[in-house]
């Protein structure tokens, strides 16, 4: 394909009619209807983010054929869009199109992309992957009856301690209630102090303290469209939240983006509570799945039904700069890889952050 037919626009540069079309194209790929793979998504980015960009590649009569949301830095480097904080990422493409990456980077200016949770299905980055990780999900497509029913057979005292627990909050600090679409800011403050407050606790980097993912936030927390919008979830003890949870939704794929509690409460589970909430109230609403996302925790393990895949890796095209780049970064790639194959040094990896936050900021629990 040439160039030629490829063309790059800021978001917010994007028409109406380029907005349908990139919903029918994502509607007929098959896959979940994953809100970060939503336009609203991008636009939301680019709005935060001064180099997104969207790649509109157009048929031979000039219908339109795909969209490639990515974000450009120094030197032809270029990211998913949202990078560090998207769960989801890949281009928008029309079932079949003859396409590589290779024309693609070239006319996007690019001699990089770099991606960290690539669809499945992806095929045309899905060479360029260097690693894969289970996305853990809880199905609830058959209703939450039948979830709680499995969870209960394959994890009878996981379940039944949540529940005692969700009881004694009760008793002890207030009638606990669960709100799924919560539209009080002040709540979304809230869980955005909570989580910078574990960030630095874990020893983490804060991703709350970067002015443009504040930003998406708040402004994704207004968002509302059929692919796209933003949810908070809280759980309430009397009037007071002890847990809250910050995700997008589709129709029917909620992704699970940011959760939190409130620390005092942590004896009664509340972020377990939460979830078992968030799962009963979204198989209502007609939700069929929650994306829990990459990366292993107790909490994953004892709620999850099944996985997806993402991949992590990077296209490249030949040359002295995206050599370079890629020559730098993927030692630590392979560092970071080894160190979560081995269960034991990955233990000791995490408590040494959390030993390294502590000093950072002695008055976090």
């Amino acid at each position: 394909m040439s160039s030629r037919r490829i063309r790059v626009v800021r978001p917010g540069d994007l028409g109406a009619g380029d907005i349908e079309t990139w919903r029918e194209l994502r509607a007929k790929s098959g896959a979940p209807a994953h809100p970060f793979m939503e336009p609203e998504f991008t636009l939301a980015v680019g709005r935060v983010r001064p180099r997104a960009r969207v790649a509109v590649i157009s048929e031979d009569d000039g219908g339109t054929a795909g969209f490639f949301p990515f974000e450009r830095g120094r030197l032809g480097h270029g990211t998913a869009i949202g990078f560090g904080v998207s769960d989801l990422q890949g281009a928008v493409l029309r079932p079949g199109l003859p396409l590589d990456p290779q024309t693609l980077l070239r006319a996007c200016g690019l001699s990089t992309w770099e991606f960290d949770n690539l669809e499945e299905r992806q095929g045309l980055f899905a060479p360029d992957a260097a690693r894969s990780y289970p996305s853990y999900v809880i199905d609830v497509g058959d209703g939450y009856e039948n979830y709680e029913k499995a969870l209960r057979a394959r994890s009878p005292k996981f379940l039944r301690t949540t529940l005692a627990k969700e009881r004694k909050l009760g008793r002890l600090a207030g009638e606990v209630r669960f709100v799924l679409d919560e539209r009080d800011p002040a709540v979304l403050r809230t869980l955005m102090e909570w989580k910078s407050a574990q960030y630095r606790r874990t020893g983490r980097r804060d991703r709350f303290a970067r002015k443009w993912i504040r930003e998406l936030v708040e402004f994704l927390f207004h968002t509302r469209a059929p692919g796209c919008s933003g949810l908070l979830s809280v759980l309430y003890a009397g009037d007071r939240p002890v847990a809250a949870h910050f995700g997008l939704r589709s129709r029917t794929v909620l992704s699970c983006w940011f959760p939190a509690y409130a620390t005092g409460f942590a004896k009664f589970s509340p972020g377990l509570i939460l979830h078992l909430s968030m799962a009963r109230a979204a198989a209502g609403d007609g939700i069929g799945m929650l994306d829990m996302g990459r990366g292993a925790a107790e909490y994953k393990d004892g709620l999850k039904t099944g996985e997806l895949t993402v991949y992590e890796g990077a296209s490249v095209r030949p040359g002295v700069g995206a050599a370079l780049r890629w020559a730098g970064r993927e030692p630590s790639r392979r560092a970071h890889g080894f160190v979560r194959n081995r269960p034991r040094l990955a233990g000791l990896a995490r408590r040494g952050l959390e030993r390294a936050g502590r000093l950072r900021d002695p008055k976090t629990p």
